[in-house]
């Protein structure tokens, strides 16, 4: 098996995931409140959430937002990347 570099795939992970916020921020801007809450509805498996959606975020919070998500996605990929290479050591050793 081959290792993960922990600081790749990190960065992997957290660029994937800054993408997904962005986009998030493009389907509020885009589309009306209505149709937002019922997208954003139907990938929370039905909770609504009507109440705990903002409208009036400014462009600053939503930068803040990304550098905050893509943190968050690289120290999560980072801990993937670390496990996966812990195990493929483990794996690798004769007798197992």
């Amino acid at each position: 098996m081959n290792r993960l570099s922990i600081p790749r795939f990190g960065f992997a992970v957290g660029v994937a995931c800054a993408i997904a916020y962005v986009g998030c921020v493009f389907v509020m801007l885009s589309v009306p409140q209505d149709v937002a809450i019922r997208f954003f509805n139907s990938l929370m498996h039905g909770v609504d959430v009507t109440t705990i959606m903002r409208w009036d975020m400014p462009w600053w919070e939503t930068v803040l937002g990304v550098v905050d998500i893509f943190a968050l996605g690289w120290l999560f990929g980072a801990l993937i990347a670390g496990c996966y290479n812990c195990c493929e050591k483990s794996a690798s050793k004769p007798g197992r």
